[in-house]
């Protein structure tokens, strides 16, 4: 029940009928039915979905206010025009009027195969059923009803002094460090202005959620929600951004473990660029790299294709200046290898969790990136439309 732990919260998930036999909508909502402040990320996907406009200009027109978002996974509505924008715009009218909840402050999100169009019939038949199981206990059933190919939920809970913070995502593919990377909904019973939590929930999505990248795609569909009740009045602003960050990094563990054919999941950390935006480009390019995935999957600690791909960036770069570590062991220094003991990085590289520097020694930049394997599970998974 992470996403209902909050005070004020309830929502539900089922089966409609879009996927063959798992879960496929889900409902959030105000306990009371009336809005309440939302911050709120986006996709920066030019190709963005119909949903993603939609709920962009529902937000831009009410000050920041949400009652309820509505969710169907299975279907993007991406890639369907004006059409899709109709379909989405029915779809929260439907929600709203199932819930009793303003239209205007009712959200719509999707999330599944691009171009099709939405099943309207399934989904609107669904709708007052999600609406009817509305429950502070029905947190599970939206968890389940959110996701695509995911194979578990991702929730995750925070409680501060004052407040608690719950939270729900998907995602394990088409994920790249431009957004939110996914879809993500937060609640918490701390008040807070619309304004507050845009810039909490944009810093940790920036320093958690856009640090992940499964394979440098990046979804039509992003978005990312931080809903607060107040019901238990104001929080100290700074313990809860700290907990919106934590319950971000949680969430991102979770999805990078879930991570579409993952066999590894690789923390790296480029430090000693020019500037920071700089060590995010390196960052980007190495985590990207086929080859260096390749590696990953096979536990190799092929260092020469992490600086080939740092050197391919577009970035400053020294090779005399460089360096790479494999767990803490330096393995190459100014692009040449290094002694080491090679049975400890082995051992490192065997594990599921790999950490890896790549050190350009040019200034201060920093950047920090989760990363995955490329191996025959994600090819199989992407190798036809889902």
């Amino acid at each position: 029940m992470s996403v209902t732990a909050p005070e004020g919260f309830v929502a539900s998930g089922l089966h409609a009928g879009i996927k063959k036999s798992r879960h496929d909508m889900a409902l959030l909502a105000t306990e009371d039915r009336k809005p309440v402040p939302c911050g709120a990320v986006f996709t920066q996907n030019k190709f963005a979905a119909p949903p993603v406009e939609l709920d962009r200009e529902k937000l831009s027109h009410n000050g920041g206010l949400v009652a309820a978002i509505v969710v169907n996974s299975g279907n993007a509505n991406a890639g369907t025009g004006r059409p899709g924008f109709t379909d989405a715009t029915s779809m929260g009218e439907a929600a709203a009027a199932a819930a009793g909840t303003n239209p205007e402050q009712t959200l719509v999100c999707s999330t599944g195969i691009i171009g099709t169009p939405l099943p309207m019939d399934i989904i609107l038949a669904a709708i007052p059923a999600l609406a009817e199981r509305l429950s502070r206990d029905g947190g599970d059933d939206a968890a389940l009803g959110i996701l695509t190919t995911d194979s578990t939920p991702k929730q995750a809970v925070v409680r501060g002094s004052t407040f608690t913070l719950g939270g729900m995502a998907k995602g394990c593919g088409m994920i790249a460090p431009n957004m939110a990377t996914m879809l993500a909904f937060l609640t918490t019973d701390a008040q807070a202005r619309p304004e507050e939590l845009q810039r909490m929930l944009a810093d940790a999505s920036d320093r958690t959620f856009n640090t992940l990248n499964v394979d440098g795609a990046t979804s039509t569909n992003d978005s990312a929600f931080l809903l607060a009740s107040g019901r238990r009045g104001p929080a100290d602003p700074s313990e809860l951004a700290d907990a919106v960050h934590a319950l971000c990094e949680d969430l991102t563990h979770q999805m990078a473990l879930d991570a579409e054919g993952m066999t590894k999941l690789v923390r790296l950390r480029v430090t000693g660029a020019a500037n920071p935006q700089e060590a995010r480009i390196a960052a980007k390019c190495i985590a990207e790299n086929n080859l260096v995935k390749c590696s990953w999957y096979g536990s190799d600690p092929y260092w020469g294709r992490l600086l080939a791909a740092a050197g391919s960036a577009g970035i400053a770069f020294e090779t005399e200046k460089s360096a790479v570590a494999y767990g803490g062991i330096p393995v190459a220094e100014a692009g040449a290898p290094l002694p080491h003991d090679a049975a400890a990085v082995s051992a490192h590289m065997a594990a599921k969790e790999i950490d890896i520097e790549v050190s350009l020694g040019l200034g201060s930049g920093e950047a920090r990136v989760i990363g995955i394997d490329l191996g025959p599970g994600y090819i199989k998974e992407n190798s036809v439309t889902s």
